[in-house]
Formats: C-alpha cells, sequence, structure tokens
C-alpha cells in the first residue's frame, strides 16, 4: 500500500462506528452514487451516466435530486418528480433509489462518506472535487481520494475533461480498488464538517462529477450512437403528473379541445442567455443562428415528415430562453406559436421547476424537433423526437455569422 493510504485507512473508532450507523441503512446491498448533479439536462446527462455505470458494476445507483439555479436561488427537485421511476424499474430491469430514500432529508445527523475525487483528474485545470449542494443539503461530510491517473480518457489533454466508464467500473470492485490504491501516492481530503478522513467507501461507492463520462468518444452525447441513452437514458418517461400538465398546456397553445386528436406538430429550441459567453468577437445578433436559419431547417423537416411519411405539419413551436420582446414578436411574425409561462401562471400554478418541464415535454411530444447545436436540452429533445416519435430532427450551428450554411 502507497505511502499515506495505510494510515488513512486506520480510521478512528468513533468513525467507524458512525459509518457503521450508517451502513445499516444500506442493508447488504452494494451501491453507486453521484452527488453533484446540476444544471436541468446535464444533471440528467449525469443521471444516466450513473445508471449506466451501476448496470455494468451490478449496483444500485442512489440518484440526487436534480439541483438547478431557477430564478435567482437553487432548487432541488427529485428524479421521480419528473420521471416514472417504477416503469424506469421494469425497462431496465433493476432496482433504483433515491438519496430521499437512504436519508431523510431533514436528517440533522452529519455522515461522513469517502468518495473518489474524478474530476480534479479529467480536468488539467482543476485542483480539487466538484463542489455539491446535494451533499450539504444531505448532511453529508464528503471525503475525497483523487482518482487515479488512468481515468482520464485524453492523458495530458487540457482541453478536455472526460473519463470512460471502463476507467471508472474497476474502482467499483474491491480487488481493483486496492489494486488502485496500492500502486498511486494516496490523496485524501478530510470532510470539510468532521474534519474526518476516509477513504473511498466499497459498500456505497461514489464518485464527485459523473457528466464528463464516455463509453468511447468525448461529447458521445451529440452522436447520433449514444449508448448511455441507448440503454438508460431513453427509458426516462414522464410521470403521468407531467403527462397531464403537458398535455394541457400543448392543447392551450394548439387550440385543441381535451377530447380531440392532437395535429402533429414541430419544435423548435433556440437556446440564447448563457451561451452568448461563447460568442467572443461577435455581437450576440450575429452569432446566434437567425430565425431564418431556423425556418430553413423547418421547412426541411416539413418536407421530409411529408415525403417519408405522408405527414402534413401545419404548426410550429417555438422554445426559448431568449428575453428580448422584440424578437418574440418576429417569432410571431413567422407564424409559429409560443407558450408564454409568465402569463401562464406556470410557477405559480406548478412550482418553479415547471416552466422548464413543460417546454421540455412540449418538444418531446412533436413529430419534428429543430435545435441548436451544443445545447444539452436541444440534444434531448432531438433524441426523444428522434426514439420516442420516430420522427424527424435537425441541429442548427451558430457560433459566428452563416454557421449553419
Amino acid at each position: 500500500m502507497a505511502a499515506g493510504a495505510q494510515d488513512v485507512e486506520q480510521a478512528s473508532g468513533e468513525l467507524e462506528i458512525a459509518k457503521r450507523k450508517f451502513m445499516r441503512r444500506w442493508s447488504s446491498k452494494q451501491w453507486i452514487a453521484v452527488l453533484l448533479i446540476c444544471v436541468v439536462c446535464t444533471g440528467l446527462l449525469s443521471q444516466g451516466n450513473l445508471i449506466y455505470l451501476a448496470r455494468i458494476t451490478n449496483r444500485v445507483p442512489v440518484l440526487p435530486p436534480l439541483d438547478s439555479y431557477i430564478g435567482k436561488r437553487p432548487v432541488a427537485i427529485p428524479f421521480s418528480a419528473i420521471f416514472d421511476l417504477p416503469r424506469l424499474e421494469r425497462e431496465l430491469r433493476m432496482d433504483i433509489v433515491e438519496w430521499k430514500d437512504v436519508k431523510y432529508s431533514q436528517s440533522e445527523e452529519v455522515d461522513v462518506l469517502g468518495c473518489w475525487g474524478v474530476f480534479q483528474v479529467a480536468d488539467l485545470h482543476t485542483s480539487g472535487p466538484r463542489f455539491s449542494r446535494n451533499a450539504m443539503d444531505l448532511k453529508l461530510d464528503l471525503s475525497y481520494t483523487k482518482a487515479p491517473a488512468s481515468v482520464k480518457l485524453i492523458p495530458g489533454f487540457e482541453h478536455d475533461s472526460h473519463s470512460s466508464f471502463w476507467s471508472l467500473a474497476p474502482l467499483a470492485f474491491s480487488d481493483l480498488r486496492a489494486k488502485a490504491l496500492a500502486s498511486m501516492d494516496v490523496e485524501t481530503l478530510p470532510g470539510p464538517w468532521t474534519g474526518a478522513i476516509a477513504l473511498p467507501d466499497e459498500q456505497m461507492v461514489c464518485y464527485d462529477y459523473l457528466f464528463y463520462v464516455c463509453a468511447d468518444v468525448p461529447a458521445e452525447f451529440e452522436r447520433d450512437v449514444y449508448p448511455a441513452w441507448e440503454v438508460v437514458q431513453k427509458h426516462f418517461r414522464w410521470t403521468i403528473a407531467v403527462e397531464r400538465v403537458g398535455q394541457e398546456y400543448l392543447r392551450r397553445v394548439l387550440n385543441v379541445s381535451s377530447d380531440a386528436v392532437v395535429p402533429p406538430h414541430i419544435t423548435i429550441h433556440a437556446r440564447h442567455g448563457d451561451f452568448k459567453d461563447w460568442c467572443n468577437e461577435y455581437d450576440p445578433q450575429a452569432c446566434f443562428a437567425s430565425l431564418a436559419t431556423f425556418a430553413k431547417r423547418v421547412a426541411e423537416l416539413k418536407d421530409e415528415l411529408r415525403t417519408t411519411k405522408g405527414i402534413q405539419v401545419e404548426h410550429v413551436i417555438m422554445t426559448s430562453d431568449e428575453q428580448d420582446a422584440a424578437w418574440w414578436d418576429q417569432v410571431r411574425e413567422m407564424g409559429w406559436l409560443s407558450i408564454d409561462h409568465d402569463k401562464e401562471g406556470t410557477t405559480e400554478r406548478h412550482g418553479e421547476w415547471y416552466p422548464v418541464i413543460v417546454d421540455a415535454y412540449v418538444q418531446s411530444a412533436g413529430i419534428g424537433f429543430v435545435g441548436t447545436d451544443r445545447s444539452t436540452f436541444s440534444t434531448i429533445a432531438r433524441l426523444r423526437v428522434r426514439d420516442w416519435n420516430g420522427g424527424a430532427v435537425r441541429m442548427v450551428k451558430w457560433g459566428k455569422p452563416d454557421a449553419d450554411d
């Protein structure tokens, strides 16, 4: 065993008692977890990666809540409040639990848990593990051990932060974990609350961050073949409650009664918001794809759906985080529809997450979708329309004038 590891293993009796007490909640099962889930769709991809990793290590995944800034404050929501968890378990034929099932969210008891710090190895510009608000909320005192160098997908490459499933999976097996610890200089940070030092747990294996994980190549979720989607994420189906609310909004924007057939529609997702920070020397108006560019892709989809499926699409729904009223006026001039969540009182009626949820539902219900390149929100909608509905899809490039030409 390398220097430092033996000392760390000799944990105090007090820590061992606390650990055994924590473990009793988990019975005899073997678990796997990630504590940092941030932003809506990167969080979904991270949860999908966690379940995929659980599948190949034969462990039970423990899903943290989706955690994002809605407005100006952080708001967390359980996975099962949006997606049908029992159905997912049936589809995948595996047990899946949430942290709320493992530890009472209002508990004041602090539990020490040793985890692997992956991101500080995969990202050469990072010196420590990713901060987790979920861990704070759950009163989990995380003691991170820097993962072995082998978890970085492209050694020494500073412009990529990916790991592969196959480099992380061995850390979930006792013998291979021991081999990894014996082959490295162990660097373990004390938990921020108690100062306790704990090596990565063997029963509850956990990692700090799983968004940048792939089966083969970086950002494979942007490709046609995406293993974690094919195996796991395409089974993330809406709950009955989300279906009900989503259908209500969809029928209202399309002016369709509750007992009528919903006509086929194409949805656009034009992401702007924080993407303006990537525009560099270009003015956002020149950097972002124009409405005319989106209209060209919509016309392509209409033609494709007409010729390949015999479907005539009349309705186009725009979803976007754009705040400029003049831009939305132009959307309406195009004859496109939209949902005004402020006028609808969506947050007041259904909760802070529902403007995002309703938009995602409406996108997923279409027969066609035009999204924004490099947006994970668009990526997930593209995959849903393609695989759930057999629909036609396009992604619009941006970043400079005429980027999509």
